[in-house]
């Protein structure tokens, strides 16, 4: 690479310093390696190998040709600086990957890239990335769901505090909650699942898509190259496959990603000081929580997957924005996209992993659940006892009035709500003392969430298998 003057930010990247979050802070190797430069070079040098397979199983190309293409189409042997050499004179990175296999080939790299164009080369190493992605993305989920599911069967019958509007509600199960979050997975799960048939889609069709460079047998090569790349492929395209296809994954990784900011936000309201019911694991001996703050645990997990989905979710707007192209394409869309499918994928799979590591480490601190609950003073029975005096034939305004009044007056005079209740002429009519103390029992008001969430560990078992 000695004396080589890189002229795109790439190759000045590969060679200054790393500017980018993910070339050093973000991300796992797995899924860096997928859309990394090599990997990116090597994947087109394997389509052009698989076209050149294709047209000579059409007899377009002698077999001894397509045998030797294959044969020098590796990365090991069409370097990432010869590429790159070539690009700098060409100014064309495609041209660059051609040149560099034609010359490694002798006369039969007057075969590569026959018919085809820039298009049907990238847009068809783009869907073996995105498979290979998706393969890990769907690899997270599962675990996150295996993990989830543990914990929603081992805090079954945990009871908590239910919130809504950030105010307390009425109790519920931990586990309860946390089966939501295995209900929401599965559906991502689900949706990966089919979205891929759509994703996976590369394209052999030439300069606009009516495939007249690739000659009678133009549908058949497509048909050929494309079973053993084992991809679908474009059917009506233009220049490029259809970028309605990734505007769905970036939307779907943007779906999946928000899910896990929605869990690790709860985490990280139920880790503060006055909640204090779970928190994320934490290395005593050697995590520091704070420069200054010797005492801090923080949920810093938990808050860099919320921060991460915001970037995922930042690129929706010109992954859909991509999609208008002039007439049968434009190249407003390929500078996006060099930034926008890698680092949708890349972090998506970070988001996932440290969630599944949050839920894996996480504490849950049954005691403060349960002193956060009779920190209520009864407040959070009061739909129970309604219900209650429903049952003795009151009506249903009347008793939540009844409920509501003693309720103010339980809060402005710092009672429990079971002494203001006592109060009232209607509610000794009907209670006594032991009835309304076993009716207010938060214990005895969980509904079915403890079934509910063996349902939902049941069906997760069965996706699991």
């Amino acid at each position: 690479m000695r004396g080589i003057s890189f002229q795109n930010p790439i190759q000045k990247l590969v060679l200054q310093m790393l500017i980018c979050p993910l070339d050093f802070r973000y991300g796992r190797k797995e899924m860096k390696t997928i859309f990394s430069e090599d990997q990116r070079i090597d994947l087109q040098l394997k389509v052009e190998a698989a076209l050149a397979r294709a047209h000579a199983k059409v007899g377009n190309v002698p077999r001894s040709a397509s045998r030797e293409i294959t044969s020098q189409a590796s990365i090991s042997i069409v370097t990432r600086e010869r590429v790159y050499e070539i690009e700098n004179e060409t100014k064309h990175d495609v041209m660059a990957v051609v040149k560099a296999l034609s010359e490694k080939c002798g006369e039969a790299g007057n075969y590569v890239h026959l018919g085809a164009t820039s298009n049907d080369i990238i847009d068809t190493t783009t869907a073996l990335q995105l498979k290979a992605g998706l393969d890990i993305i769907e690899e997270n989920l599962r675990s996150l769901l295996s993990t989830l599911i543990k914990v929603a069967e081992r805090h079954r019958d945990t009871m908590c505090m239910g919130r809504t509007h950030g105010q307390n509600a009425i109790p519920t199960t931990y586990g309860f909650k946390v089966a939501g979050y295995a209900s929401e997975v599965m559906r991502h799960i689900e949706r990966l699942k089919e979205c891929r048939k759509r994703v996976c889609v590369g394209k052999l069709s030439g300069a606009i898509g009516t495939a007249a460079a690739l000659g009678p047998k133009a549908r058949d090569i497509q048909a050929i190259m494309m079973k053993d790349l084992r991809l679908g492929y474009e059917e009506a395209a233009t220049q490029v496959v259809c970028r309605d296809r990734y505007t769905e994954l970036v939307c779907l990784m943007a779906n999946i990603s928000t899910s896990c900011e929605r869990y690790a936000t709860e985490v990280r309201n139920l880790q503060r000081s006055e909640i204090a019911e779970v928190a994320e694991s934490f290395d005593a001996k050697k995590q520091v929580g704070s420069s200054t703050m010797a005492h801090k645990r923080n949920p810093i997990t938990s808050e860099n997957v919320c921060g991460l989905s915001r970037i995922v979710r930042g690129f929706v707007t010109p992954t859909f924005e991509n999609m208008v192209l002039w007439h049968e394409r434009d190249l407003s869309n390929s500078s996006a996209e060099r930034f926008i499918l890698p680092h949708v994928m890349i972090l998506t799979d970070d988001v996932l992993a440290k969630m599944e590591t949050v839920f894996r480490g996480l504490t849950v601190n049954k005691e403060n659940m349960l002193r956060n609950i009779n920190a209520a003073k009864g407040l959070i029975m009061a739909e129970p006892v309604m219900m209650a005096l429903t049952s003795k034939g009151i009506g249903r305004q009347d008793a939540h009035e009844i409920v509501r009044s003693r309720s103010m007056i339980a809060e402005d005079k710092g009672w429990d709500l079971q002494r203001a209740l006592l109060q009232d002429p209607l509610v000794k009519k009907h209670f006594t003392k032991a009835e309304l103390a076993a009716i207010m029992d938060p214990a005895n008001y969980l509904g079915f969430a403890p079934q509910m969430t063996d349902d939902v560990v049941a069906k997760a078992g069965k996706m699991l298998k």
